[in-house]
């Protein structure tokens, strides 16, 4: 009888202790349920513009928007890659399909000179682009000392300069019409950077501080910035990647395997927009805590990263002479060892 007693105290104790805090989280997500089912309708008819639509995050985010009744425009190099996106778009959503078919523009955000180009046949199209996806780029696994000033460059034009561009070209558009909604897709390397990514986290860097400092000038417009942020997505992004020479990296990471699927990440982009979120950061525990201990224990993480840069090192170095010697620099530049997970 004492012992029911005393583990009849203990769960008063602890539903005590945590109706407090649980209530008020699980009232606000209820709260947002519900503002997302109010506002979700008012996506419809809104012309989407996607770069990177060919595949990964931009072709999920297609279906995303296109199944909420946006009038999209499917953007990235690759013409068949973006027509076959297309087609699946019609097929999968034969029964819910807009007035308006997806569009497909080829566009290299590597080529700034051709973006203005590419803005006007979007705008000839639907007159207007309500919302804007930034989320083409690219990818990169090398050391500072053997990464090329020229791979440094290739990232920083397509990562941010591109994208930069293609803002620049549609933001006087929103202006104008008084509404809009620019998205960046970014990474949570755009918060943190690791070793042997110093090229493409130094992009995402960049492009986090121009959409912070753009979203307070361009808000008496009514136009919305969303810098989102996620962790490793289930894309081909490290395959893609290139190294310090430029060559294509070629590997899939395991952390890149195991990460979030791409229809995931389109879901809570669109929920972003809907809800006209300033950020969204999608990531375990462990990127969290190193976002927080960056800005408050900066000496902590510094050391972190170090002890995790000569564990990589280390890792490379006792694989020289094994028959695997081909692979030592993929596993230099893995980064499947961090205890700090980051995109």
């Amino acid at each position: 009888m004492i012992k029911r007693m005393n583990w009849q105290i203990f769960l008063w104790i602890i539903s005590t202790l945590c109706i407090p805090v649980s209530l008020p989280i699980v009232t606000m997500h209820l709260y947002r349920r519900y503002r997302l089912r109010q506002l979700k309708g008012q996506l419809k008819g809104k012309v989407v513009l996607i770069t990177g639509a060919s595949s990964g995050i931009g072709e999920a985010l297609a279906h995303q928007f296109f199944k909420a009744g946006c009038r999209v425009i499917l953007s990235a190099r690759r013409q068949k890659e973006l027509e076959r996106v297309r087609d699946d778009l019609l097929r999968a959503h034969a029964t819910t399909t807009p007035a308006h078919q997806p569009v497909v523009i080829t566009l290299d955000l590597s080529d700034v000179a051709s973006i203005p180009a590419a803005v006007e046949k979007a705008k000839s199209i639907f007159g207007c682009i309500d919302i804007l996806i930034n989320n083409g780029g690219m990818s990169q696994r090398g050391s500072v000392q053997s990464t090329k000033l020229e791979v440094d460059m290739q990232i920083m034009q397509v990562n941010y300069f591109g994208q930069v561009a293609l803002t620049k070209a549609i933001l006087p558009l929103m202006i104008q019409r008084k509404t809009g909604h620019i998205v960046a897709v970014s990474s949570i390397q755009g918060r943190v950077a690791i070793p042997f990514r110093s090229a493409y986290s130094a992009s995402k860097h960049a492009l986090q501080a121009f959409c912070d400092s753009m979203r307070p000038e361009v808000a008496q417009h009514n136009v919305h910035v969303t810098v989102v942020s996620p962790g490793y997505v289930q894309t081909s992004l490290s395959i893609n990647a290139v190294t310090g020479s430029g060559q294509k990296y070629g590997v899939m990471d395991d952390t890149t395997a195991g990460g979030y699927p791409p229809e995931y990440v389109a879901e809570q982009v669109l929920n972003g927009v809907v809800l006209q979120e300033k950020e969204i950061i999608l990531a375990t525990a462990g990127p969290r805590f190193a976002i927080l201990l960056r800005s408050l224990g900066p000496d902590i993480y510094f050391w972190i990263m170090q002890k995790r840069a000569n564990k990589m090192l280390a890792d490379a170095q006792s694989k020289t002479s094994s028959p695997e010697t081909s692979q030592t620099k993929t596993k230099l530049e893995s980064d499947d060892s961090s205890k700090l997970k980051t995109n």
